[in-house]
């Protein structure tokens, strides 16, 4: 019996693959996800259906990948299907449950105290049972799961000078962070090995080795073997910076700079900053010793969280809930 563990890509199938080891869905697994650089390496092994882009609020993609992911059902004897979205779960999500299948929903970590567009939709759909990660998101259909940051501390380490840095600015496309790389570039230490995965943003004239996306397994190896770690804060990013014992700074794009569609990324830098997971800036007052203030932090991950129960009931699925 097969689950379909479905996520647009960057930090929504970070969060999914983060979560998989907790949710017992077992070995019999098909990824679907868009493929990039970051999916390719980080579901290396996996067996996975390769979905179409899906970018936000695009209804032509969305329908696209509905037809396509269609044959899932009929190649597959599926019995679950888990998302923590965001417009690909709007493709495959409704259709499972059409189909009888047990069907979840796991609220991206982003949204604090109200959902996203794809989770305010997937609530009206019966049947589809809907978690989130945040304690101040209970309301209505809404169960809290578990919020990804309570397995992380960071503990303070001796002073370190900054040798080695990686900078990500994600990779969705259409918003550039230039404001970050303008004040970032001044601050880099004189001889520091930077690793600038910068998306679509706007390098000309900055004189760095800028690359547009980087694979996971890369990414992950180059921040465990950096002093510190700078980038926009997004969920995918953070979570990738705390498993692998780096504290980040995290700068949050403005919707005000045209940096994104809202300002949901204050809200993640402020979750973690409250949390000590974090050093919290915006790019115009980003300073060196931030950078030397995150470099000189460690992180710890608890060794056995407990599982996540995801799963109806028997009870409720005689009743249909």
């Amino acid at each position: 019996m097969t689950t379909l563990l479905v996520a647009n890509d960057g930090g929504h199938v970070m969060q999914l693959h983060t979560l998989r080891p907790r949710l017992g869905v077992g070995d019999d697994v098909v990824w679907v996800t868009p493929r990039t650089a970051q999916t390719e390496s980080l579901l290396a092994g996996e067996r996975v259906h390769w979905a179409l882009p899906c970018p936000p609020r695009d209804t032509r993609a969305l329908a696209r990948n509905a037809v396509a992911c269609r044959r899932l059902f009929s190649d597959h004897d599926v019995s679950l299907v888990v998302s923590t979205g965001a417009a690909l779960a709007l493709a495959l999500l409704p259709q499972a449950r059409l189909r009888g299948i047990e069907t979840v929903y796991i609220e991206s970590a982003t949204r604090l105290d109200a959902p996203s567009l794809s989770g305010r939709v997937l609530a009206l759909v019966p049947g589809i049972r809907t978690f989130s990660q945040s304690t101040s998101l209970t309301r209505g259909h809404w169960q809290y799961l578990a919020s990804p940051w309570e397995l992380y501390e960071t503990m303070p380490t001796e002073d370190r000078a900054v040798r080695s840095m990686v900078v990500s600015l994600g990779t969705q496309e259409g918003y550039g962070f230039r404001r970050l790389l303008d004040r970032l570039v001044a601050l880099v230490p004189p001889g520091a090995e930077v690793l600038w995965q910068t998306g679509g943003t706007d390098v000309t004239g900055l004189g760095i080795d800028a690359r547009e996306r980087v694979p996971s397994a890369e990414m992950a190896a180059a921040i465990r073997a950096a002093d510190v770690v700078v980038a926009h804060a997004g969920t995918g990013i953070a979570l990738m910076a705390l498993e692998n014992g780096r504290c980040p700074v995290l700068v949050p794009r403005r919707a005000m700079h045209g940096e994104h569609v809202d300002d949901h990324q204050l809200t993640i830098a402020l979750e973690l900053a409250l949390r000590d997971l974090c050093i919290s800036r915006d790019a115009d007052s980003l300073k060196a010793r931030d950078l030397v203030a995150a470099a000189s932090r460690t992180v710890t991950k608890v060794p056995d969280p407990p599982p996540l129960r995801i799963r109806a009931t028997r009870e409720a699925v005689a009743a249909g809930l």
